[in-house]
């Protein structure tokens, strides 16, 4: 039983059979999933999915992606989403520098104004770090109490290290099956059991033998196969593994 602890089912790219295929999870081995929002409209769309479905559960938050299109209110309707039954994180948040690198300062304070809230109101975080590892790793090291996944983590081996010193977790993808992924697997080396989350980040990053394609979280079993190798266990082990660490983090 697969836990797709990051999957964004309210992205355009599944309006054709959305329902179909969220409805077939269970049966394809998903028993869960987290669809993270990146900005009000599609945390609201995860929280509705969430309502609809027993299955799925919704994280809420505002990617530094969509910064500049940020409204006035927007935190405060993020907050009012948080306290859904089914919201159990805020998220997609972070840092990311590959899309944008001129206006890092305004990254910075939404990234930690969410980090805040997550503090207040005693949720964990999904974190988006792309290209900005230093500043990400910077800016939670101020924040102690926090607690979440660095979500398709790419850092270095070393900050990962400080990060499950930390407690954190990391999120593993797609990425871990591709032959350049070198990094990833000395991290994936190094994290604990108890540390590791699964997810495919659909409809993005499909793994081999999908790559190129639409992913969705049947696709889980690649994930799952290439981290079972790595570390010297059944797939059904790694699952089970990734499973328990996922409902730990998330409280469910």
């Amino acid at each position: 039983m697969y836990f797709d602890t990051h999957a964004h089912y309210d992205d355009a790219a599944f309006d054709a059979d959305r329902d179909a295929l969220l409805s077939s999870l269970p049966e394809a081995g998903v028993t869960l999933v987290v669809d993270p929002g990146c900005d009000v409209l599609s945390s609201e769309k995860a929280v509705a999915l969430a309502d609809r479905y027993p299955h799925v559960y919704a994280a809420v938050g505002i990617h530094p992606e969509e910064l500049q299109g940020m409204r006035e209110g927007d935190l405060k309707r993020i907050e009012a989403l948080c306290a859904h039954l089914k919201c159990v994180a805020v998220g997609e948040i972070g840092l990311d520098y590959y899309w944008d690198d001129t206006h890092k300062e305004e990254q910075k304070a939404l990234f930690i104004a969410q980090l805040e809230l997550a503090l207040r109101l005693g949720k964990p975080v999904i974190i988006h770090d792309r290209e900005a590892h230093g500043d990400c790793l910077d800016i939670v090291r101020r924040y102690p109490d926090v607690r979440g996944v660095f979500h398709c983590y790419s850092g270095s081996k070393e900050m990962a290290q400080e990060l499950l010193k930390r407690g954190w977790y990391l999120g593993f993808d797609g990425p871990i099956t591709y032959k350049n992924a070198r990094r990833a697997i000395e991290v994936l080396e190094i994290c604990p059991l108890d540390r590791l989350l699964i997810e495919t980040d659909s409809p993005y990053l499909s793994p081999i033998p999908r790559r190129g394609k639409r992913n969705d979280s049947r696709n889980l079993q690649y994930v799952v196969e290439k981290i079972a190798e790595v570390k010297g266990l059944t797939c059904e082990e790694a699952a089970k593994k990734a499973m328990e660490n996922g409902r730990r983090l998330f409280n469910i």
